[in-house]
């Protein structure tokens, strides 16, 4: 039978207000209004490319959320697994605009919201069994305790009917309650996947291991089938549960915008490619690729790209 859904996530989306002149946030003056979230970032890239995506969240009964509710219908994600939750808030975020290459600034505004509120509830069964690979992040697993259960849940469902996970570990350390916690729950999440997708500085806390061979041995010891490491300036280096290794250059780009986004623009690259059975090195050069372009662009997606747009 063919998966009528490829790509299956769930995650918090906030309005996010973008100041279009440097400096301070307190003393900017014009935003631009975008949607942000790290695996609604993944769902849109898989979405562009033309896989078929299902979103699993809350929003509030507000104008943000209907927002978000738009932007999604305009990527044609499904969204059938959006709950709109009268009681609690869709939350935003206001990021600066960043010179240089440098981060930005990002402040965020999502205590207690709606999203935050995700549980076991938000398992929606028929969802989960229509789609063929499920992708997690670190961020909802962060949102609340309830929220981290959903994606146990998710992931114990999804291994259980054989299907592939794919994990980005995306840590934010100031969701959550200590370091030791975070690092608990998320190796939790990272031995359920088949796929783990950590950033170097991130498999350092999480694995305690320096090196990126250290960091994916780490993980395909306790059942991982690959582990990708986004290696920074220095592009990728992959290994495989087979003993397949390698390092894969990074993209060179000259203007870059906007840095965040580039690590979920990888994991589209990766994700898109493997489940298109493509090798896990042409994956690693589709994920350079694809956070290469993110990061030319303000906006936490608006860099990704059509199928075209890739022109592979």
């Amino acid at each position: 039978m063919h998966n009528s859904l490829d790509v299956i996530t769930i995650g918090e989306a906030m309005a996010m207000f973008v100041a279009t002149e440097t400096g301070e946030l307190a003393d900017a003056e014009h935003f631009v209004k975008r949607v942000a979230g790290a695996e609604l970032n993944v769902a849109t890239g898989l979405a562009r490319l033309g896989m078929n995506v299902c979103w699993i969240s809350r929003v509030g009964d507000d104008s943000f959320g209907r927002f978000v509710l738009n932007s999604l219908k305009k990527e044609n994600i499904d969204t059938r697994g959006v709950t709109v939750d009268g009681r609690f808030a869709t939350g935003y975020q206001l990021k600066s605009k960043a010179e240089n290459g440098t981060d930005p600034i990002v402040e965020y505004f999502r205590k207690g919201s709606a999203a935050s509120h995700l549980s076991t509830d938000d398992f929606h069964a028929a969802a989960f069994n229509e789609a063929r690979h499920l992708h997690l992040s670190g961020v909802a697993a962060a949102l609340s305790s309830t929220s981290y259960e959903l994606l146990e849940h998710a992931a114990a469902a999804m291994k259980a009917q054989g299907k592939t996970i794919s994990f980005d570990p995306n840590l934010r350390p100031v969701l959550w309650k200590s370091e030791a916690e975070m690092i608990e729950k998320l190796n939790r999440l990272a031995f359920q996947a088949d796929w783990v997708l950590p950033g170097l500085k991130e498999g350092a806390i999480l694995t305690g291991q320096q090196s990126p061979e250290g960091i994916a041995d780490f993980y395909l010891q306790r059942g991982v089938k690959a582990v990708v490491i986004k290696t920074g300036p220095d592009g990728a280096w992959y290994k495989t549960a087979s003993g397949e290794q390698g390092a894969v250059a990074p993209v060179k780009v000259d203007n870059v915008v906007d840095t965040v986004g580039a690590g979920d623009g990888f994991a589209v690259g990766v994700i898109s490619a493997l489940l298109e059975g493509k090798t896990l090195q042409q994956a690693v050069q589709r994920g350079n690729k694809i956070g290469s372009l993110a990061i030319q662009v303000l906006g936490d997606s608006e860099g990704l790209p059509t199928r075209e747009g890739l022109g592979e």
